[in-house]
């Protein structure tokens, strides 16, 4: 009991001081238990409380080791439990992340009753891979196309009644861009199911992985994608002329790199015709910046070794320029999308200095609102599975998507609205004028 204790003392300490330092290795390590441990942290002190029940039923609890190991776990759940519910301070960020990112001044109201909102009660977190809601249609393993002999294919989210003209949610998954490493399969769940189950289409793509690949394989995959998606989606409701873009960590890369580089010819060989313009984006916890021209990372961090090993598969110094063209930190322009960057303070794998300065540059020039959402305690891949944190902020994404498809359609109407009074006026005024002719040659 004593060994036990102090194990789950540690993975304890861990959530309040994740490993940040080199060597790497540990912050892995203290990645891997800080999102199980800092996420389902109830299910984690259910668990450690039926060990310790069991442990005393068969009389292994004796002597005043296993009496202090007692004392520990107890206190290991406390922090445990206290650290859960420390998730909820997510929601004020999260709410003024959103309004910054719709552009609204303080006294200006947000709708939000016309949203889907799912209560984060017990029956809701009991379950943290029960994705699935009612009344949502999934339709697996599309082709999108095939390159080299190999079927590239996504998967569609959509309400049951397939809603007409929905807004789309263009989801790109994480996985350190390595085969084996990340799917379609398991990435933004909860909130593609939510969003889907709120009326819109969301769609989950898969594309081709390192080291069998090389960058910039995966962005081209991920605009066939998109084009696809644009030239399919209205069969399954949506709307092609609103794509919202979306990832979290090597998807957060893409995601970002996509939305940037919007119908850049060197990521779109042979459909350099097609456009690939999205309406918004959304990364998560992304690395944006593949140069570490900011010093984000630690010197000799092992994140640009794999890079250059296995995603680029050229050094830094042998071809400057192709690092820079992977890193979407040097594609911010003017006229970029409205961006929501969000990423975890307790992230031990990709420093929020990337985001920080992804948010620094768009915001410096970008004519389109940006906001950034540092959420505290959060981890790398925190919404991988349904937690309080995941719900809070999948709960606050609706609304603020909602509000951007509103606008986006509100725009179109009166734009429709001023075509007709141009068109209007322009009658008007030829009949004006031939009238006027006659009355001339009267």
């Amino acid at each position: 009991m004593f060994l036990l204790s102090l194990i789950w003392a540690w993975t304890a300490w861990n959530i309040y001081r994740p490993y940040r330092r080199s060597p790497e290795l540990l912050g892995v390590i203290s990645f891997i238990f800080g999102v199980i441990v800092g996420e389902f942290g109830l299910h984690v002190i259910a668990v450690e409380v039926a060990l310790t029940v069991l442990i005393i039923l068969f009389g292994e609890l004796s002597g005043l080791g296993d009496a202090v190991g007692l004392i520990i776990a107890l206190g290991s759940w406390l922090a445990i439990g206290v650290f859960y519910f420390r998730a909820q301070r997510a929601e004020p960020i999260m709410a003024q992340a959103v309004r910054d990112a719709l552009g609204l001044n303080p006294d200006q109201p947000l709708n939000t009753s016309d949203s889907l909102q799912i209560n984060p009660d017990f029956k809701r977190l009991l379950k943290p891979f029960a994705y699935r809601l009612p009344g949502v249609t999934q339709h697996k393993n599309i082709e999108y196309c095939t390159v080299n002999g190999r079927s590239l294919k996504l998967d569609i989210y959509h309400r049951d009644d397939l809603p007409e003209n929905a807004p789309v949610l263009y989801q790109m998954h994480g996985g350190a861009w390595l085969e084996n490493c990340g799917s379609k399969n398991e990435q933004a769940l909860p909130l593609m199911n939510q969003l889907a189950a709120n009326g819109w289409v969301c769609v989950a793509i898969e594309y081709r992985l390192s080291p069998g690949s090389t960058f910039p394989e995966h962005i081209i995959d991920c605009k066939r994608g998109l084009s696809w998606v644009k030239d399919h989606i209205a069969d399954y409701g949506g709307n092609p002329d609103f794509v919202i873009a979306t990832g979290g960590s090597a998807g957060g890369h893409l995601s970002t790199l996509l939305a940037l580089s919007a119908n850049a010819p060197e990521f779109q060989p042979g459909f350099e015709d097609a456009n690939t313009e999205v309406q918004g984006c959304i990364p998560f916890y992304g690395v944006y910046d593949f140069l570490n021209s900011q010093n984000q990372r630690s010197a000799g961090e092992s994140l640009s070794q794999w890079i250059s090993a296995k995603v680029l598969k050229q050094t830094r110094a042998e071809k400057p320029e192709l690092w820079r063209q992977a890193s979407p930190l040097y594609w911010v322009h003017k006229d970029a999308p409205p961006f929501l960057i969000i990423h975890g303070e307790a992230d031990t794998l990709v420093p929020v200095a990337e985001s920080q300065e992804l948010y620094k540059a768009l915001q410096a020039v970008s004519e389109q609102p940006v906001a950034y959402a540092e959420l505290p305690d959060a981890q790398h891949a925190f919404e991988i599975g349904i937690s309080l944190r995941t719900q809070i902020v999948v709960n606050q994404l609706c609304v603020y998507l909602d509000e951007l498809y509103r606008r986006h359609l509100q725009a179109l109407s009166v734009q429709a609205t001023a075509d007709v009074t141009n068109v209007d006026t322009a009658i008007i005024d030829d009949a004006t004028e031939r009238n006027t002719d006659v009355e001339a040659q009267t």
